[in-house]
């Protein structure tokens, strides 16, 4: 029987075999060809090719590193390729034989039924492999050329929309939607993907109530269970931003009862649980509600992040303290997760700055999140540019606080003041040493990273083992290898302890980073250098009401300053009405009214138009002539100010011009005219000079005097060019039966003749402007500085940014440089401001200004500085003049201060741009 059947079976199998091999080798247009080709198409190609695909879709879901903190995508795609005519995609096997197989049907089977289905196949490969704008004209070519069928048409123009969304080409792809969602209303059918991907695009367009209800959609059509799992979490999320609680709890109530991933599993558990506290509105119990998954070990890989909910909904209760307690924790436990690391340390950052005006210590966690947070989390360059600025900010309220607490001790009787402030300065904590903070940097998390700095003045340099950085990391990683992450604390053997040992260990231990002093608190100095602040404080008191005037105007520059900074660098609009309000509660009658009206007009425009024009009509009633009421009357008056500005300078270089070529007749008809013309510009006191130094040149000294003297009459408050004239005056004053023999007031240069100011010889000391000259930049004490510049949390690490070429060592000499970015300016009248500045401010100093040429800048640099404080005081005091000073459009030129080492070595404009950036975060 056996052996009939095979023979029986033998034929069959040999003819069928035959008609297979035909099938798959012909290519021809006849019925049995298309039936074969159709046959191995679908089960040979295209069946497998969805079997790789889905397989691969799966094992994403496995492994893609969700953010949890934002809104998740609909869809799990890579990183797009870029340069992919040079640099070929990574290989990836799977989608590698998806897109041989799509090639083969295109190829072999032409006759097929099948070809669309293959130029999908190409298409969806090539997205997944992060090639959009190849899968994109892929999906182009199949929506264009199979139209006839609607799903095709449907899907392939889904999937181009998805590359051209992942190609940040936004509006493209919405159109791409809309045409998409026509042809979906045509097929009368909710197909769930094409739902999807235009709810994507809605949450991109932060149009939630839209994406909500287009996930709800696609949540009941879907087919594939971990998909629809995970729109079920986002729509979750959408709900919960929307304030929609109660269905928010029902969703994530339903991925935790669903076969979702752990992770998310996890996330929806604890949320539900946040939600349902503030659905309920009862107190967050530690105990009970989010501290009992810590009791699940299956949980604990997350108790950073669990410390970090608790501390999240403390924070919105207004329990600030406990929210940075629990921050802290979440810091303390995280291992693995830096992503959640960099968050808990942003919160605590947030908190000290905003909540506990702790402003060194927040910079320290500033500079701490983003030394760890990665550069694709949102909002990234907004968190980095506010700790590269914080010090800014922070040196400000440090003024105000300086000065409340000074008026405080005013207030006081006399005879309480000094007892008072021995008491305030007293140190309260025993604070970490230096050397110790260094030491538990290395296994503290809680702590900001930081870097044990060698000191070649102590040990013998590098071969002193914590002098060598190499060295420790070595000794670190081999400990970490042995004994794992152990904490810096007693005990540190015992992996498992017991809740007393727990207990007196964080009693013992504290926390580091709390520890920190602020800038009024002395405990790190010596008893000399308390006995100082003390004085320090009683001499700076103030105690009459000229003293208290200059104090509260040192709080309104203060406050204004950090409004405008919000304002204008941050583009904080919500942070900089406080801070204007602030200002105006406390001080409602200020130098800046005109200003803060206009700034809280314009921060309210187009969000609370009522509020914007309550200050509207008091910028226009209280202050008609200003710029502001001008600017609100005629939006084009800003820019018509700015073409005349630019006219003055254009026109005052031209007299410069005349003046450089000794011709004085002309320098002062034009300068005469320019006055006329323009009597309220800022450039009218150097016109009059200009010209009165012309009738030096052509008149005897009495025409001198009366243009001399009239400038000094008319233009009082100039703080360029009336200092000069006024030392002028001493001068001719003190020589005058000399120069009323001269035939002309001014003669040509001569060697032999004496100076025409009255500058005394050179001598080394600190540059000491006049008086009223910018004094509050001067104000900071010295041991307050000096205490924010040792931290040594500022140092950043090789790891963090590449090395410079420039040097934060200190220098013997600085220079302070104006950068000009256009060669072809002439800046003669802009050296000659500067040395008119000079002369008239600090005529005790052999301070020098010069010109380097590159090939697209020009750098004027002033010299020279014996320490970085000299040229900072000096930098104050310029900055404020340097628009009236350098007569170039204020866009053209940067102005910073330079060690002469560092000077050296820029050479063009990257350089330039490069020691900008290093100036920022070391200076």
């Amino acid at each position: 029987m056996k052996k009939f059947i095979t023979k029986t079976l033998s034929p069959f199998l040999f003819f069928f075999s035959l008609f297979f091999i035909y099938g798959c080798v012909a290519n021809k247009d006849t019925a049995i060809d298309r039936k074969m080709q159709n046959l191995t198409a679908r089960y040979n190609y295209i069946y497998n090719s969805n079997v790789l695909l889905t397989e691969y879709n799966e094992a994403q879901l496995q492994v893609y590193p969700d953010n949890y903190e934002k809104i998740l995508p609909v869809y799990l795609d890579p990183e797009p390729q870029i340069n992919l005519t040079l640099t070929p995609s990574a290989a990836n096997k799977p989608l590698d034989d998806v897109i041989f197989k799509g090639q083969a049907i295109i190829n072999e089977k032409s006759f097929s039924n099948y070809i669309d289905d293959a130029y999908m196949l190409l298409g969806e490969a090539n997205y997944l492999k992060g090639n959009y704008f190849i899968a994109s004209e892929y999906f182009d070519y199949t929506a264009k050329t199979y139209s006839n069928n609607l799903k095709t048409f449907i899907m392939a123009m889904n999937w181009k929309a998805r590359s051209q969304m992942e190609l940040n080409n936004m509006a493209y792809a919405d159109k791409i939607l809309d045409t998409m969602l026509r042809a979906v209303d045509q097929l009368k059918k909710d197909l769930p993907e094409p739902l999807a991907t235009t709810a994507q695009m809605r949450i991109y367009q932060k149009r939630n109530k839209e994406a909500i209800l287009l996930l709800e959609s696609a949540i009941r059509t879907a087919d594939e269970k971990q998909l629809r799992i995970r729109w079920q979490y986002i729509l979750a999320q959408l709900q919960e931003k929307e304030n929609d609680l109660q269905n928010a709890f029902i969703n994530y109530t339903k991925v935790e009862n669903s076969n979702a991933p752990f992770e998310m599993y996890f996330h929806a558990n604890l949320q539900r649980i946040k939600v349902r506290a503030l659905i309920s509105g009862y107190k967050v119990d530690e105990d009970k509600a989010l501290l009992a998954l810590l009791k699940d070990d299956k949980n604990f890989d997350y108790t950073d992040q669990i410390y970090y909910q608790v501390g999240e909904l403390f924070s919105r209760e207004g329990n600030f303290v406990k929210a940075e307690d629990n921050y802290q924790k979440s810091v303390l436990n995280s291992t693995k997760n830096q992503t959640q690391k960099a968050l808990s340390y942003l919160r605590i950052a947030d908190l000290n700055f905003k909540e506990f005006k702790n402003y060194i210590k927040a910079k320290l966690y500033y500079d701490s999140t983003v030394m760890i947070l990665p550069k694709t989390f949102p909002d990234y360059d907004n968190i980095a540019k506010k700790a590269n600025n914080l010090q800014y900010l922070s040196d400000r309220y440090t003024i105000i606080s300086r000065e409340d607490t000074l008026q405080v001790f005013a207030k006081l009787p006399e005879s309480e003041r000094e007892a008072k402030i021995k008491e305030y300065l007293r140190p309260k904590v025993e604070v970490a040493t230096v050397s110790s903070i260094s030491n538990l940097s290395l296994n503290d998390p809680t702590f900001p990273n930081q870097t044990l700095n060698a000191n070649p003045s102590t040990g013998n340099g590098n071969t002193f083992y914590f002098n060598n950085n190499a060295a420790i990391s070595n000794g670190y990683a081999d400990f970490k290898k042995r004994w794992g992450n152990r904490q810096l604390e007693d005990n540190w053997r015992q992996s498992v302890r017991t809740s007393a040992q727990e207990n007196n260990q964080i009693l013992a231990g504290g926390n580091v980073a709390t520890g920190i002093s602020s800038v009024n608190d002395p405990s790190s100095q010596s008893s000399a250098g308390q006995t100082s602040v003390e004085k320090q404080y009683l001499d700076s008191l103030p105690v009459t009401p000229a003293l208290l005037a200059s104090s509260n105007q040192k709080i309104i520059e203060a406050y204004f300053e950090i409004a405008s900074f919000y304002q204008q660098e941050l583009n904080d609009k919500d942070e900089a009405i406080k801070v204007y309000l602030e200002l105006l509660r406390r001080f409602p009658e200020n130098n800046h009214l005109a200003a803060i009206y206009y700034s809280l007009y314009l921060n309210y425009k187009g969000s609370e138009e009522g509020k914007a024009n309550e200050y509207r009509q008091l910028v226009l009633t209280k202050f008609p002539e200003s710029n502001f009421a001008k600017t609100i009357l005629d939006p084009s008056y800003s820019t018509r100010q700015n073409d005349l500005s630019n006219l003055i300078n254009a026109n005052y270089n031209r007299t410069f011009d005349a003046y450089a070529k000794k011709d004085y007749r002309s320098v002062i008809n034009q300068s005469n005219e320019n006055v006329k013309s323009y009597p309220n510009s800022d450039l009218a006191p150097q016109y009059a000079y200009l010209k009165a130094i012309a009738v030096g040149r052509t008149s005897k000294v009495d025409a001198l005097l009366t243009e001399f003297n009239l400038i000094t009459l008319l233009y009082p408050n100039d703080l360029i060019v009336v200092p000069l004239v006024k030392d002028h005056l001493k001068y001719i004053n003190a020589n005058l039966e000399e120069f009323k023999q001269r035939p002309v007031a001014l003669i040509d240069f001569d060697a032999n003749e004496p100076r025409f100011v009255s500058q005394a010889a050179p001598v080394d000391a600190k540059p000491k402007p006049i008086e009223n000259i910018n004094a509050a930049a001067v104000e900071l004490p010295k041991a307050e500085v000096a205490k924010v510049e040792e931290k040594p949390t500022e140092t950043k690490t090789e790891n963090v940014k590449p090395a410079s070429i420039f040097s934060a060592a200190t220098s013997n000499t600085y220079y302070y440089v104006i950068d000009v970015a256009d060669a072809s300016l002439t800046l003669s009248s802009s050296r000659f401001g500067i040395g008119q500045f000079n002369r008239g401010n600090y005529p005790d100093n052999d301070l020098a200004h010069k010109l380097v040429e590159l090939d697209d800048d020009q750098l004027i640099y002033v010299t020279s500085f014996v320490d970085l404080e000299d040229a900072k005081i000096y930098e104050a005091s310029i900055n404020g003049q340097l628009k009236n000073i350098m007569k170039v459009p204020a866009t053209k030129y940067k102005s910073f201060i330079i060690s002469k080492e560092n000077f050296e070595k820029l050479s063009d404009r990257n350089r330039i741009n490069e020691y900008l950036e290093f100036y920022k975060n070391n200076y």
